[in-house]
């Protein structure tokens, strides 16, 4: 969707010299993505659910595109949505959250995210923005990294370069200011009730602005360094 771009990986990706393409589903719900001509795979949100292809045909275009990255050993990272869907494209089901998860809450790694590369730079709880009711359960195989006191499954990764992430560590401040400025217009009435407080949400951003910042650095920066050695790899047979 046009308004959940990359947020801070944008410049991130740059920074290491990747070029970028984006694809818009909401202007184009036939698009198809040639993954083979990538380095690797960044699934973004929606305010759809991610078992909604008979409404949204895209979708299915998606978890086949996760798929397909993830069974040639490309990075992936999906968030929010696009974690809902790479769930659902290695198997595991999308399921209506207890209630919705909106502002920010704090994410605890498991066992096993603190012993993962990504998920070490977590200081234990972290305070991050959130945004969204579905969850799901994780795919076969899958190993589970995070959760929250309202949504169990907050981060997984499947094999060691696919990671789904439920939050928005990518959301910079602007970023958010914008979502909370426009939040009827970009997530519908219906899904966010009216007692949530955009204002104290606000408030919580300029506090957690500064350590949620560092921390994206350090997960995603472990994360773009796997595209380098895709990148080595798919040289090989031009030369």
């Amino acid at each position: 969707m046009p308004f959940e771009p990359l947020g801070v990986l944008d410049r991130m990706f740059k920074d290491a010299g990747f070029r970028i393409r984006y694809v818009n589903f909401h202007r184009d719900g036939y698009a198809q993505v040639p993954v083979g001509r990538y380095h690797g795979l960044v699934v973004l949100g929606g305010p759809m659910a991610a078992d909604e292809t008979d409404r949204f045909s895209h979708l299915a275009y998606e978890q086949e595109g996760i798929r397909r990255a993830i069974e040639t050993s490309m990075p992936v990272l999906g968030v929010c949505l696009g974690a809902q869907l790479m769930a659902a494209s290695m198997g595991g089901r999308i399921l209506r959250g207890r209630a919705v998860e909106f502002g920010w809450t704090e994410v605890t790694p498991t066992p096993h995210g603190k012993e993962d590369l990504l998920f070490r730079h977590f200081e234990g709880g972290e305070p991050i923005f959130q945004w969204h009711r579905d969850t799901f359960t994780l795919p076969h195989g899958a190993v589970h990294l995070a959760s929250s006191a309202v949504c169990e499954h907050q981060a997984f990764r499947v094999g060691d370069l696919a990671y789904g992430l439920q939050f928005h560590l990518e959301a910079d401040q602007p970023l958010i200011r914008r979502w909370l400025d426009r939040r009827t217009d970009v997530r519908g009435v219906d899904e966010i009730p009216p007692e949530l407080d955009s204002a104290a949400a606000l408030e919580a951003t300029q506090r957690h602005m500064p350590r949620s910042s560092r921390l994206a650095q350090a997960l995603f920066g472990e994360f773009i360094a796997r595209f380098f050695g895709v990148r080595r790899r798919r040289a090989h047979p031009s030369r």
